[in-house]
């Protein structure tokens, strides 16, 4: 089949003549007619009523029409995708993300990306509070732990593993702990930028579940304030291991009832709804996510390394 006839056949029905659609679609009256013809002889099936005064679908010319319509979008979105896919990045990328990832992460990635990409710049927005993104004052955001905004258009980038640490000096106390309810008698950070920053559950296996509540001797609203506090000793914290790895690769922090887990969570780059992403979103994404998955690929190897007794990778 001709897929041009069905761009014929629904410039007749949007504008409700062959001379009008002829005109909208830059061609002759007579080709349109032809091809509107033949597109009926195919289908097998009247489309149009065609009189003297005016031309009109039928009920199965109005249902194909619908139809045509999805398709031709369709087509037009594929090759409005090829082309961006094929454009050069321009313009500011205005990204908004959390503190830590933000620094961590973000930072490293955005110097790398304008290197590449010596026609765009980042305008990078760090806090823990999140923004709405349909206000449209940024191109993306980055979201860690579990998505809750059905509306925006999400992609997974990555993952991480919340741990309870302290510093150096609990080293003694957390080796004598084997059970995770036992933390809950420790001086805890609590970060209140999370939904519940004093009730943790660790799980082992498939089966043991321990629900434990901290008691905090500190709060604050900004995780590198939670890192520096359990830095000076201030007691345990949960903190996302992309940000502390080093540290206890180091030594300079320990980790709490190793055999037990927390939940993990997605690191996730949303989108406010639209049909298309520019370029430089698109490209700065895919450098998010191989560095993200570099990262992740290293920090596995190094726990395997720790787990079987040898050093720190």
């Amino acid at each position: 089949m001709n897929l041009n006839r069905l761009a014929y056949y629904a410039a007749v029905v949007d504008t409700g003549s062959f001379t009008k659609a002829a005109e909208r679609l830059g061609i002759t009256k007579a080709v349109v007619s032809q091809q509107v013809a033949q597109l009926e002889k195919d289908v097998g099936t009247t489309l149009l009523v065609r009189t003297t005064r005016r031309v009109r679908p039928t009920e199965a010319g109005l249902a194909f029409h619908v139809r045509c319509r999805l398709i031709l979008r369709e087509a037009e979105d594929a090759f409005s995708e090829l082309a961006e896919a094929a454009a050069e990045p321009t313009g500011t990328l205005r990204i908004l993300a959390p503190n830590d990832y933000g620094t961590t992460a973000v930072v490293p990635v955005a110097a790398a990306f304008v290197a590449r990409h010596p026609a765009c710049r980042v305008d990078l927005t760090l806090g823990d509070e999140r923004t709405d993104l349909a206000a449209g004052d940024a191109d993306m955001a980055i979201r860690l732990g579990w998505l809750t905004d059905s509306s925006l258009q999400a992609r997974r980038i990555g993952s991480f593993q919340q741990r309870m640490v302290a510093g150096a000096v609990f080293a003694d106390r957390l080796a004598r702990i084997v059970d995770p309810e036992a933390l809950s008698d420790l001086p805890f950070v609590a970060n209140t930028a999370l939904r519940e920053p004093l009730v943790w559950e660790f799980s082992r296996g498939d089966l043991a579940r321990r629900t434990v509540r901290m008691k905090a001797a500190i709060s604050t609203n900004a995780t590198p304030a939670v890192l520096a506090a359990v830095k000076a000793g201030a007691g345990l914290a949960v903190l996302p291991g992309y940000q502390i790895e080093d540290d206890l690769a180091t030594g300079g922090l320990v980790e709490a009832v190793p055999e037990w887990r927390l939940l993990s969570g997605g690191i996730h780059a949303v989108f406010p709804p639209a049909r298309f992403r520019p370029a430089k979103v698109t490209a700065f994404v895919t450098m998010l996510s191989e560095a993200e998955r570099s990262r992740e690929a290293a920090a596995s190897g190094q726990r395997v390394l720790v787990r079987d007794g040898g050093p720190p990778a």
